[in-house]
């Protein structure tokens, strides 16, 4: 990800965000959440390289800028809560992804925040139907929202949705992260059994 384009396509991508340029000057273009108006992605060009304003939580801050030269403290904002991307092609574009996905989360009280937060609860060993991961995000009639935040799940390894089956108990038919079996590979490490790509719920279902 390179372009001022790329960024904001992925940042619109989310539910309920619009562009804006509310300085009168077309260099600053944001990308806000409806409701509260908050922007979560700033862009903007700056010393030859298109640049990226994101909100960052305390413990990634300075993860993030550690790891990558081109992810700087936020550039004209509060520097404990920003970063600034510098899009120079250093940074990989997951990464960038990540990182403005987590900025979307924190500017808005979004649904996706909450799924994920309670995938999160999953314990090793158990699985949760979509139905449940709905449940616990606070609204139980979200269970196709929770597919779609799940095959977006911008931090795979921290975010364990492999451990979130159908009510039969039934896997995914393609995987979003590894493709086809490897969703069943990853809960077998677990200790979970999964038969002709289903898992017994009344065995292994997490219990509420």
């Amino acid at each position: 990800m390179t372009t001022r384009e790329e960024a904001l396509a992925y940042g619109l991508s989310f539910p309920d965000t619009y562009q804006e340029a509310p300085f009168h000057d077309e260099n600053w273009q944001l990308v806000r959440v409806k409701g509260c108006k908050k922007a979560f992605l700033w862009t903007y060009e700056r010393n030859g390289y298109i640049n990226l304003n994101v909100k960052v939580s305390p413990e990634w801050r300075d993860l993030w800028r550690s790891t990558y030269s081109s992810v700087i403290a936020g550039w004209h904002q509060n520097k404990e809560h920003w970063n600034t991307i510098i899009l120079d092609g250093t940074v990989p574009d997951e990464d960038i992804r990540r990182m403005i996905a987590e900025s979307y989360d924190l500017v808005s009280d979004s649904p996706t925040k909450r799924i994920y937060e309670a995938v999160r609860k999953i314990p090793r060993g158990q699985v949760a139907t979509y139905g449940q991961i709905a449940q616990l995000a606070g609204d139980k009639k979200m269970a196709r929202a929770v597919g779609n935040a799940l095959h977006k799940n911008p931090d795979p390894s921290g975010i364990p949705c492999y451990r979130v089956v159908n009510s039969k108990g039934e896997l995914a038919g393609e995987f979003a992260f590894g493709g086809a079996g490897k969703q069943a590979e990853l809960l077998m490490e677990d200790g979970i059994e999964v038969v002709n790509g289903r898992v017994d719920l009344d065995k292994y279902g997490m219990k509420f």
